[in-house]
């Protein structure tokens, strides 16, 4: 009797091995074809055309109310939307939500959410590619967490969240990675050029290549600058430097100095000195005032002249729509229109 309980017992646990490394065998099959379908498909990826800038039409006819996603794609600010989760990734507070018909939202909390939305509406004029970014002073939201981990002050009790910033999570876009300002397609060209000229126009001092993203949209892979919340405050230092003031931008400094053939720009992010203790950080942060400098003269004046296209009511409008008050929407355009003057002036 006990020799057949033995037996029993071994075929039985025979059995269990067999199947267990069955279902290991089947999981390894399976991470490999994912494996193998996710090399495949960075592998077509990287065979599109690459893309920084596109013509965005008549300049003069842009919507800055809306931006790049129109009035067709913006939130609906009475709608309630529903919690998903909360992204810890980067310095400003995020979660997502859907809204009520199923489209994803990031929401962005903080010092950003204001300038972000006015500088993806300039950058659009322009021709570079942007997130689809609104702005809303309220947005209800329903199933949140008793507390976020950052950004709690901007939520109350009822689920209200205050001065937030929404980006549309397209099924149609799909995130390759980051680019570098250092190593990309577009060395020398008139349009990444003009791009290095439209950081310090707005004063974007975190221009770390982690806030560049390749997108893959249709069949063009698009460069883009995919987090422009550190703009229209003053460029610096860690006691310097600031986000969303338009006072500090309106103060600051954007031509640093021009010849005949070359510009240099203003931008200052090399951190405090004592610092250095941090190397990598240092040293990226000091190179990234190199961004701005030693632009063609020509390409400086071509983005000049397409910005001029712009009349006094379009840039109102990208400030406006970010919720900035009368006061600061003036200061902000008249710094704007001071600095395309400037670029046209060279």
């Amino acid at each position: 009797m006990k020799r057949t309980r033995t037996r029993l017992y071994v075929i039985l646990m025979l059995i269990v091995l067999v199947f267990s490394a069955s279902l290991t065998a089947q999981k390894k099959d399976k991470d490999k074809d994912k494996d193998e379908h996710k090399a495949k498909k960075t592998e077509k990826a990287a065979n599109l055309p690459a893309v920084i800038w596109h013509d965005p039409g008549d300049v003069a006819s842009l919507n800055l109310i809306y931006g790049a996603g129109g009035k067709e794609d913006a939130p609906d600010p009475n709608a309630t939307y529903t919690f998903v989760k909360e992204d810890s990734e980067g310095t400003s507070p995020k979660f997502d939500v859907k809204d009520e018909q199923g489209r994803k939202w990031r929401v962005k909390l903080g010092q950003e959410p204001q300038s972000e939305t006015a500088a993806t509406r300039l950058l659009w004029a322009a021709g570079y590619f942007v997130d689809e970014d609104y702005y809303l002073e309220e947005v209800k939201v329903a199933n949140m967490p008793k507390k976020l981990h950052r950004g709690a002050d901007f939520v109350s009790a009822d689920g209200t969240v205050h001065k937030a910033r929404l980006e549309l999570k397209s099924k149609e876009v799909k995130k390759l990675g980051p680019w570098d300002w250092f190593d990309n397609p577009f060395q020398d060209k008139q349009e990444l050029n003009g791009l290095r000229v439209m950081m310090s126009l707005v004063n974007n001092w975190d221009i770390s290549s982690v806030n560049n993203s390749v997108y893959v949209v249709g069949d063009e892979r698009r460069y883009v600058v995919s987090d422009v919340g550190a703009s229209f405050g003053n460029t610096g230092n860690n006691f310097r430097r600031s986000k969303s003031r338009p006072k500090d931008y309106a103060d600051s400094k954007f031509i640093e100095k021009s010849n005949e053939d070359f510009v240099d720009f203003e931008m200052h992010s090399r951190p405090f000195f004592l610092s250095v203790v941090n190397a990598p950080n240092y040293k990226a942060r000091t190179r990234m005032e190199e961004i701005p400098k030693h632009i063609p003269r020509a390409d400086a004046k071509w983005l000049g002249e397409r910005l001029a296209q712009l009349s006094e009511e379009q840039i109102n409008d990208c400030f406006r729509a970010a919720g900035y008050s009368p006061e600061e929407v003036t200061i902000l355009t008249e710094t704007v229109r001071k600095r395309i003057a400037e670029l046209n002036a060279l």
